[in-house]
C-alpha cells in the first residue's frame, strides 16, 4: 500500500490550503487515517485523524481551523486547513493507523506559510 501526499505550498497568513493523501488502495474503511506534522528538530506530532468509523479528533492547535475529511470511492483523505498562521509552516504527512500504531505513511507535503 501506498499513500501520497500533496497540496502543500506557500501561503500568506491567514490564507487556506487543502492537502490531499491518496492511497494506492481501498484502505479507508479498514484503517484510521490522519494527518500529522513535523518541524525541523520535534517530533512528529497529530494534527487530525478520522476514525474507519468517520469519527474526527483534532489537535487543539488546529482545532476550529483544520477540517479533516475522506472521499472512500476516491481513496483520498483530505486536509482542509483555513486561517493558517506561520507556525502551521511544517511538513505534514498523511498516515494509515490501527489502535493508534501507524501501518504506512506517506511522503511529506511542506507547508510554508509566510507572507
Amino acid at each position: 500500500v501506498q499513500l501520497q501526499a500533496s497540496g502543500g505550498g506557500l501561503v500568506q497568513p491567514g490564507g487556506s490550503l487543502t492537502l490531499s493523501c491518496v492511497t494506492s488502495e481501498s484502505i479507508l474503511r479498514i484503517y484510521d487515517m490522519g494527518w500529522y506534522r513535523q518541524a525541523p528538530g520535534k517530533e512528529r506530532e497529530l494534527a487530525a485523524i478520522i476514525t474507519e468509523g468517520g469519527n474526527t479528533h483534532y489537535a487543539d492547535s488546529v482545532k476550529g481551523r483544520f477540517t479533516i475529511s475522506r472521499d472512500n470511492a476516491r481513496n483520498k483523505v483530505y486536509l482542509q486547513m483555513n486561517s493558517l498562521k506561520p507556525e502551521d509552516t511544517v511538513v505534514y504527512y498523511c498516515n494509515a493507523e490501527r489502535q493508534g500504531t501507524a501501518i504506512y505513511w506517506g511522503q511529506g507535503t511542506l507547508v510554508t506559510v509566510s507572507s
